[in-house]
C-alpha cells in the first residue's frame, strides 16, 4: 500500500488531517495517565506520612481532572476511528475490488451467528463490527469481525463468581453458494468441542437425526468431522475438488477453520486474535506500511471465492 498512499493525493490529505487528530488524542491520553499516576503517588505519600484524609482529598483533584479528560478524549477517539475506517480503509478496499464496502458499526447479526451452526454454544455476550461486503464475479460475499462469549457462574465464599469464556474470536466469512440446501452440512475441526466441555450439554444446538459423514478423502476426514442429516446432499457439496480446496484454504489459515452450508449460504470461521481495521493511537498514521496487514486479510477473504471455485455454478437455486 506504500505507492497507493503516496500517489493518492486525496487519501494523503485525509491521513495528514487525521494525524493531527491522532497526536492530540495520544497527548491527552498521556496527560490522563500522568494525572492518574500523580493521584496514586499522593495517596501513597499521604499514608506514609500518616495523613490519609488529606492524601485522599489531594488525590481526588488530579483523579477527577483525569477522568473528565479521559471521557472527553475517548469520544474524540471513537470519531477518529470511524473517520479512518469510512475514508482511509474504504478507499483502500477499492484497490482490491471496486464493489467492496465497509460498514464499521455493523457486523454479522447474532441470529445469523447462531443459525450458521458453526458453533455448539449459544453466546451470552456478542460483539461484532467492521462488516465488509462485495461481489466477485457472480458471487456475493461478506465478512465481519466477531467476538462471542459464554459465561459460567460458580459459588465462592465471597458470593457468585462469573467467568467469561471465548466461543469464537476472529472473522466469519459468508458467501452465496447458489444452492438452496434441504438440510445443513457442518464441517468442524476434530477436537472442536473439547474447549467448551461441561457447558456443551446445556447449550448444544439440536441436530435431530444428524450423523457423522465419512467422506472419500482420508486427509479431510483426519482433520475435520462432517455432520449432516443427508449423506447424499453432503457429498454433492463436498465433492473431491471442494475438499481439496478446503484443505488448501485451511493450510493458509493460522488456525483450523470451520465451515457450514445452510440456506444457500456458505459460512467459514477463521479464528484470529488480531483486531483489524483499527487506526493507531500512539504511533504515526503516516507509516507507508499502515494498511499492509489489513489489506492482506481483505485480499485473503476476497480470494476465497476463487479458491473454492464458487463462481462455477453447478446448481441453480430452486
Amino acid at each position: 500500500m506504500d505507492s497507493e498512499i503516496n500517489s493518492n493525493q486525496a487519501l494523503q490529505e485525509v491521513l495528514n488531517t487525521l494525524e493531527i487528530d491522532r497526536k492530540k488524542i495520544a497527548e491527552t491520553y498521556q496527560t490522563c495517565y500522568i494525572l492518574f499516576g500523580l493521584a496514586v503517588v499522593i495517596l501513597v505519600i499521604g499514608f506514609l506520612i500518616q495523613f490519609p484524609t488529606l492524601s485522599v482529598f489531594g488525590a481526588l483533584v488530579p483523579a477527577i481532572i483525569g477522568i473528565v479528560m479521559y471521557y472527553k478524549i475517548d469520544e474524540e477517539a471513537k470519531k477518529y476511528k470511524l473517520t479512518y475506517k469510512t475514508n482511509v480503509v474504504a478507499s483502500a478496499l477499492k484497490k482490491v475490488n471496486e464493489t467492496l464496502m465497509i460498514t464499521p458499526q455493523s457486523g454479522l447479526s447474532h441470529s445469523e451467528f447462531v443459525n450458521s451452526e458453526l458453533f455448539t454454544t449459544r453466546p451470552d455476550r456478542y460483539k461484532t463490527q467492521d462488516l465488509i461486503s462485495g461481489t466477485a464475479d457472480k458471487t456475493s460475499f461478506w465478512f465481519a469481525e466477531v467476538h462471542a462469549e459464554y459465561k459460567t457462574e460458580r459459588q465462592t465464599k465471597n458470593g457468585t463468581r462469573t467467568e467469561w469464556h471465548t466461543i469464537f474470536e476472529g472473522i466469519i466469512f459468508v458467501a452465496d453458494f447458489n444452492k438452496n440446501f434441504n438440510v445443513s452440512t457442518v464441517v468442524r475441526p476434530k477436537g472442536f468441542g473439547a474447549a467448551i466441555g461441561s457447558w456443551f450439554s446445556k447449550n448444544v444446538f439440536s441436530f435431530g437425526n444428524t450423523e457423522v459423514i465419512q467422506l472419500e478423502n482420508p486427509e479431510f476426514d483426519n482433520i475435520f468431522v462432517t455432520y449432516s442429516k443427508n449423506q447424499i446432499e453432503a457429498r454433492y457439496i463436498l465433492t473431491p475438488a471442494m475438499m481439496e480446496r478446503i484443505l488448501d484454504l485451511n493450510k493458509k489459515s493460522d488456525e483450523k477453520i470451520s465451515l457450514s452450508f445452510i440456506n444457500s449460504k456458505m459460512y467459514i470461521a477463521f479464528p484470529l486474535s488480531h483486531n483489524y481495521f483499527e487506526p493507531p493511537i500512539h504511533s504515526t498514521l503516516l507509516d507507508p506500511d499502515l494498511l499492509t496487514n489489513d489489506i492482506s486479510i481483505v485480499q485473503f477473504m476476497h480470494n476465497i471465492v476463487q479458491e473454492l471455485d464458487l463462481n462455477t455454478r453447478i446448481w441453480g437455486k430452486e
